[in-house]
């Protein structure tokens, strides 16, 4: 049986025409970042947005609450469907989609997807590598914009960064935007959320890691000599930390910090977007 046969015949697929169907509550009013903000956390949910995400999210073992998308998507999902039998389907025509998420929703299909429990931080650390634990990590301090938090897991993904660890008050990861915006590496990367700051800097400092604060100081040392001293032998585990946009690190991070590293800047800027910031310090300090 082919899998557009599977999806005609399956009774998991459920058409729906009524934008406030209560079965939809998942997925309601996803552009109000306060609403998302509460509800998701509260619930133990976070949304999953477009086939490639979904895929990456169901390989990576996360379990779907429900799917949602277009009558036309059925085929390209029949695989992911095909896997999570007995999870709903619902369906519904682009007008009434839009009505329910507050948004066109080009990117194929919707997942609500049921939240995995965080590890500890030492946990994180010691699965990396395959076991081997966490040679290279990357801290996220505060940062508020989820398009930023997603670019830099995706940035982490791409130059082999074996884990990221969140603060206390940094943007969620698993939000709908940074997910997108990752392109679903946030499920490839371990990471994890601290729970204390600055103090979530010593479990590191116990386990062997430098602990570099990307900022501006006078004492901070360009990164092409640090990435130097990496070469030369030193930093064999190194935590890379970024801050928030706009005033970056904390006073409190950088005195934390082991060391203070600076991305040497020309044409009158002072410093990168966190995002490329953290793209750039991760191709340089790669193994």
């Amino acid at each position: 049986m082919g899998a557009q046969s599977w999806i005609v015949t399956t009774s998991d697929v459920v058409h729906l025409d009524d934008p406030a169907d209560e079965r939809l509550a998942d997925y309601t009013r996803l552009t109000d970042v306060a609403l998302r903000s509460k509800h998701e956390p509260a619930k133990g949910l976070y949304i999953a947005e477009s086939t490639q995400v979904i895929h990456r999210a169901l390989e990576a073992g996360h379990r779907p609450r429900s799917f949602l998308m277009a009558p036309r998507w059925l085929g390209t999902m029949a695989d992911a469907l095909a896997a999570c039998p007995g999870v709903p389907v619902y369906v519904a025509e682009e007008p009434v989609l839009r009505e329910i998420t507050g948004f066109h929703l080009h990117r194929g299909a919707l997942a609500a997807m049921h939240r995995p429990p965080l590890a500890p931080v030492a946990e994180v650390l010691a699965r990396a590598r395959g076991g081997e634990g966490a040679r290279r990590v990357a801290v996220l301090e505060d940062l508020v914009d989820h398009t930023n938090v997603g670019a830099a897991f995706r940035s982490a993904a791409a130059l082999g960064v074996d884990a990221v660890l969140v603060t206390p008050r940094c943007a969620d990861p698993l939000y709908r935007r940074s997910v997108r915006v990752s392109m679903g590496t946030v499920f490839q990367v371990p990471w994890t959320r601290l729970e204390s700051w600055p103090g979530g800097l010593d479990p590191l400092r116990d386990a062997g890691f430098t602990t570099a604060a990307l900022a501006l100081s006078d004492d901070s040392v360009p990164l092409d000599e640090f990435v130097a001293q990496i070469a030369a032998g030193r930093h064999e585990r190194l935590a890379l930390v970024l801050g928030t946009e706009g005033d970056g690190l904390s006073h409190e991070a950088v005195a934390a910090a082991d060391t203070v590293v600076r991305i040497p800047m020309a044409g009158g800027v002072d410093s990168l977007n966190v995002a490329a910031a953290s793209a750039v310090a991760f191709w340089a300090t790669r193994a």
